[in-house]
């Protein structure tokens, strides 16, 4: 039974299969894992940890490359996401969880070619595509590597249709431009306020 249970490295992060992640390894019950991870060339579940507890729906990741190993046993990994789970049951009696899981996979293979040049044209106004698979749902998620929203990211992770993931993209990456824009804007704008020169004179009036 223990042989099917999958570790979880809970994280505020998460991983979309055929992503790829770089991870610090620090903590001692991870390193166990990792350590463990790379010497059988197994995989293990990242999770994405919430305040009261983690997701259930997660991606396996393997250790694709170390980086670099400290003296103090801690690492530097590259790891890419590989199968999407849903959690059934924890166990707790190793330091670190593990979970017996149930892997799933879409319930439609393909998108239509018209569906994935409008994703494409969509993504490389922002970054370039280069030349990404079409087939097995992986185009979605290749064009998810630079999407950082958490909640958007889950909601790829746990669709089980690519036209599905694809029609998402269309619509958030355009306006994950648009906040990335204001956010620089924001930053550019900021130093200048409560100095009485480029921002209105209240700003520094306090205290």
């Amino acid at each position: 039974m223990h042989a099917e249970l999958l570790p979880l490295f809970p994280l505020s992060l998460v991983l979309l299969p055929q992503n790829i992640v770089p991870l610090h390894i620090f903590e001692e019950r991870y390193k166990e894992l990792i350590g463990e991870a790379m010497a059988n060339h197994t995989e293990f579940g990242i999770v994405l940890a919430a305040t009261d507890g983690i997701l259930n729906v997660g991606c396996t990741a393997s250790v694709e490359r170390l980086l670099r190993r400290y003296d103090d046993g801690r690492m530097d990994i590259l790891a890419l996401g590989r199968r999407r789970f849903q959690v059934q049951d924890l166990d707790q009696e190793r330091s670190f969880l593990r979970a017996q899981v149930e892997y799933f996979e879409d319930t439609e293979e393909f998108a239509a070619e018209e569906l994935q040049s409008k994703a494409r044209d969509v993504h490389d106004r922002y970054e370039s595509s280069g030349d990404l698979p079409t087939q097995g749902g992986l185009l979605s998620f290749m064009l998810s590597q630079s999407v950082r929203d958490l909640d958007f990211r889950q909601q790829l992770l746990m669709s089980r249709s690519e036209s599905e993931r694809l029609r998402m993209l269309i619509g958030f990456l355009p306006k994950q431009r648009e906040r990335e824009r204001y956010v620089v804007q924001m930053k550019e704008l900021a130093p200048r306020n409560g100095h009485g020169k480029h921002g209105p004179d209240t700003a520094g009036d306090a205290g």
